[in-house]
């Protein structure tokens, strides 16, 4: 099954993605997800510049061989760019290999290990009484875990909490701007203000609901102990990206202090990146993507590698991931022994519309469907109504002195 042609294609459908589809010689085609939220065009240049003539001719089958031909082959590894375009390509085979097996991809990897997916849904409000409604709102939807994220009194803007255009629609990051918009940051605040929202958010829902919260990378590993500490009493499901995990070995001095459960990589390329906090059991779930981690062929790596350590995936799965990337993550959950939960973001009717898949949400489950290969695809002529957008992710400053910050 050797591949004729591949291309890149981008568009806007609320917000911009990036997808590669490769053509064989056989009819069959198969598409991944290329999106790095914020520098799409550096991913798309990629592989259209790079990628896409070294693919051509090749046998789409070898899915081993092109993933280290591309990865090795390049000589400059790893790298967010790098490895979200091997992650489309990989993904893209994946999903041609099961169509030509006329199989569901689950089935290849080794078929189901379970029956359904747990996902976690997003509780965002501008105060702590916000807050509390939209967590259970979420459980009447059927969650039985859930993210909680509330404003904190005297931030203008924090993480998490969706702005309103006045219509009832939520909108996300990035907005559309000429260059990225700014927000403030207090970590003595948000410290002082956390404890008391996860309070308020278990006496309302009660011990069986798992709740989550993420830091976003905003803490000090000191601050980060701290956090975790007070969290103690309400049982949480996981902190996230509780501190800057460049220097793995900060997850010690968490760990020092802590008992509540740690989860961090959604920003992770690679298994070097995770290498010593799995190893040393710094963490309990690792978070690293399809999409930004070089594609099923390395998230399984990575999987196998934590399994070792009793530590379990939760997949990021934000609506900065295309269906794509979300369709390939609910068959590797589906198939990967150590699941721990999936998070969902469901895309906007629009965005759906874009990208027909085949994968459903029941009671606080996902579903991956049946169809041969990862059941997503993309229809041409309407992401080209949707042009891309220039759009960035904000940037953060402390509110006392203006020092830039972690986003």
């Amino acid at each position: 099954m050797k591949i004729i042609a591949a291309r890149v294609i981008v568009c806007s459908p609320g917000r911009n993605f990036v997808t590669l589809k490769i053509e064989t010689d056989q009819g069959l085609t198969g598409i991944g997800d290329a999106t790095l939220n914020g520098r799409e065009l550096a991913v798309a240049s990629y592989l259209t510049d790079h990628v896409i003539p070294c693919l051509i001719g090749r046998d789409a089958h070898q899915i081993e061989d092109i993933w280290q031909y591309l990865y090795k082959g390049a000589y400059w590894r790893r790298g967010p760019v790098t490895m979200t375009a091997i992650a489309a390509v990989d993904t893209a085979l994946w999903d041609l290999k099961a169509k030509a097996a006329n199989m569901p991809l689950y089935q290849l990897l080794g078929g189901r290990s379970r029956s359904r997916v747990m996902v976690y849904a997003h509780a965002n409000g501008k105060d702590i009484g916000h807050t509390v409604d939209e967590v259970l709102r979420q459980r009447e939807l059927g969650y039985t875990a859930i993210r909680a994220q509330s404003g904190v009194p005297g931030l203008d803007k924090v993480y998490g909490v969706a702005h309103h255009d006045g219509k009832g629609n939520k909108l996300y990051e990035p907005a559309d701007a000429a260059l990225p918009s700014e927000h403030d940051w207090s970590s003595e605040k948000y410290l002082h203000h956390t404890p008391k929202l996860f309070e308020a958010v278990r006496n309302a829902v009660g011990p069986d609901v798992h709740l989550l919260h993420d830091v976003h990378h905003r803490l000090t590993p000191i601050e980060a102990a701290r956090l975790g500490k007070a969290l103690e009493p309400f049982s949480l499901f996981w902190i996230e990206d509780a501190t800057p995990a460049e220097n793995q070995e900060a997850f010690k001095l968490i760990r020092q202090h802590t008992t509540t459960p740690l989860a961090v990589g959604e920003i992770f390329n690679s298994i070097w990146d995770c290498k010593d906090l799995i190893q040393n059991q710094l963490i309990d779930y690792i978070r690293a993507t399809v999409v930004h981690s070089g594609g099923i062929t390395h998230l399984r790596r990575i999987a196998d590698f934590a399994a070792m350590y009793q530590v379990r995936t939760g997949c990021h799965g934000a609506t900065d991931n295309s269906p794509v990337c979300m369709g390939a993550a609910l068959h590797f959950d589906t198939w990967v022994p150590n699941f721990g939960i999936q998070e969902h973001m469901p895309h906007s009717a629009l965005t759906d519309e874009v990208f027909p898949h085949d994968y459903r949400f029941d009671q606080g489950f996902m579903h991956c469907g049946e169809m041969p290969g990862h059941g997503v695809e993309i229809d041409e002529t309407l992401a080209a109504k949707h042009p891309y957008k220039p759009a960035y992710l904000p940037v953060n400053r402390l509110q006392h002195d203006g020092t830039l910050w972690n986003w």
